[in-house]
């Protein structure tokens, strides 16, 4: 039977962690954590459920995830963030693939809990991540934030049954300060990478997101919570752009300023 290795990147995460090394202590033959110095008890209470630990400055959230990737002692990476769970339905299906010899790559859907329950509906469902690969054959880009997988086009891909339970934001507030963070590190990216700003995008883009959201996804089947929720991602589809278009002009009024005169 292949061995795998649970790799979790942790900060702050006392709330979460003891759900989700629980949930990964059935089908996990080592849990690595990776801990960004965090000022609560996180790294105590990985340690007493059997993690290995590992404390590590922040590098960004790909290279984070790829530091972790190659600490591991097996070569098989269940990747798991500190706010998500496995299901039991996920968990069988993780121990079946083990019993049956690991090949490719493996796809899991997440099933993410707002402001007090989960949401079955919207851009949040089913929410498909690759998250159980072997490490020589799928590694994560080094993006700021949404940091995604390298892997190759032809490498099969296999769907598990369960869900990745997802604990995202028990407060509305809770999530509008995440997305500001997360908004100007998405147009930090950008702007890095040499995007451009625009009026069009910046103008269509949050009501393309809200309509697919809200209407083509269904998220009215969640009420109140899908209406939130599409106009969060609208509103953070405007501020990535807006942000974006802040760099450019700060950007250009510095290039221009008179040498000594004030920025």
């Amino acid at each position: 039977m292949d061995r795998l290795t649970a790799v979790v990147i942790t900060k702050n995460e006392a709330r979460n962690v003891e759900r989700c090394l629980g949930s990964l202590a059935p089908v996990a033959d080592e849990i690595l954590v990776v801990d960004d110095c965090s000022t609560d008890d996180t790294a105590e209470r990985c340690e007493r459920l059997g993690a290995r630990v590992v404390s590590q400055a922040w590098l960004g959230f790909g290279p984070q995830k790829n530091l972790a990737n190659g600490l591991a002692r097996n070569e098989w990476i269940l990747s798991v963030d500190a706010d998500e769970a496995l299901d039991p339905f996920l968990q069988r299906a993780v121990a079946e693939a083990k019993a049956a010899g690991l090949r490719g790559a493996y796809e899991v859907a997440r099933l993410n809990w707002y402001y007090g329950r989960f949401l079955r509906h919207g851009l949040e469902y089913p929410d498909r991540k690759i998250r159980l690969f072997h490490r020589a054959e799928v590694s994560w880009d080094e993006r700021l934030v949404h940091e995604g997988l390298r892997l190759d086009a032809a490498l099969p891909v296999t769907r598990l049954d369960g869900h990745l339970l997802h604990y995202t934001y028990a407060r509305l507030e809770e999530h509008a300060a995440k997305a500001a963070r997360y908004t100007t590190l998405a147009a930090e990216d950008a702007f890095h990478r040499g995007a451009r700003p625009s009026l069009a995008r910046m103008l269509l883009s949050p009501l393309t997101v809200f309509l697919k959201s809200f209407l083509v996804k269904r998220g009215f089947l969640d009420g109140a919570h899908g209406l939130v929720l599409s106009a969060m991602h609208a509103s953070a589809a405007f501020l990535k752009h807006a942000k974006l278009w802040d760099l450019h002009r700060a950007a250009r009024a510095a290039a221009e300023a008179p040498e000594g005169k004030p920025r």
